[in-house]
């Protein structure tokens, strides 16, 4: 089938082009004129080409409708694959990319933050008293114990075992010393119930400084490393 006019071209080939144009409705461009937007005169639009037409730009608005349902899916995955799968904290690998991206600010722009390691003690033995589910249950206590106590500007993540991690913005080594421990005081105020069970929770922490030449995993060892030597000083006591 052809369509008359000056550029006298095939229908399908047409059907390309206007499928090609239509990138700029799908963004969300103000919607034009059908005879317009396909370059075609009004008094080409016999009833045949409308029908053509009309067909065509259902299968664009086909189209913008599927680009916004895989926008919002692909959007849902990439959630999904930020999260932790057992607590509604970041994970390791989403938690890396953040630390990535603030020590980026902190070179550009000398901004100061510092992250925070945790760890909660004798997660082990709480799993070969009472099960796993017990031990699930302390590790949720603990992430929505640090979610309720930072700002909107910190980022909160669990990196794995019973272990989390704090970035916290616009805070010096000195800072952050004292925020990790009224954090560990938010979490050990109030014991954990497990049904008829109910045992103290205890929190071991590190702190690091975020500077502008350490790599992220280097930031997060660091941290851990001073997290162990406060765990082995209170052992020790």
């Amino acid at each position: 089938m052809k369509i008359a006019g000056a550029r006298n071209e095939p229908f399908s080939a047409m059907r390309r082009r206007a499928l090609a144009q239509a990138g700029a409705q799908v963004r969300g461009a103000a919607p034009v004129d059908s005879a317009e937007f396909l370059g075609i005169s009004q008094a080409e639009m016999t009833p045949a080409v409308t029908a053509a037409v009309q067909t065509l730009l259902g299968e664009i608005d086909d189209l913008r409708g599927e680009v916004g349902r895989l926008k919002v899916r692909l959007a849902e995955v990439e959630n999904l694959a930020d999260r932790d799968a057992l607590t509604p904290l970041l994970n390791r690998r989403a938690l890396l990319r953040e630390l990535g991206r603030i020590r980026t600010f902190a070179q550009r722009y000398g901004s100061l933050a510092s992250l925070v390691y945790f760890d909660l003690d004798d997660l082990k033995g709480v799993n070969d008293r009472l099960g796993h589910a017990a031990g699930d249950a302390a590790l949720k206590a603990v992430a929505e114990r640090l979610l309720a106590h930072v700002r909107e500007s910190d980022i909160v993540g669990r990196m794995g075992g019973d272990e989390f991690a704090v970035i916290l913005a616009q805070a010096d080594h000195a800072t952050a010393e004292a925020k990790a421990a009224a954090l560990a005081r938010a979490i050990e105020a109030e014991p954990l119930k497990f049904g008829e069970w109910s045992a103290p929770l205890h929190i071991s922490w590190g702190v690091r400084e975020i500077s502008q030449d350490a790599e992220p995993e280097a930031l997060v060892a660091e941290a851990d490393a001073a997290m162990y030597a406060r765990k082995r000083e209170r052992k020790s006591a």
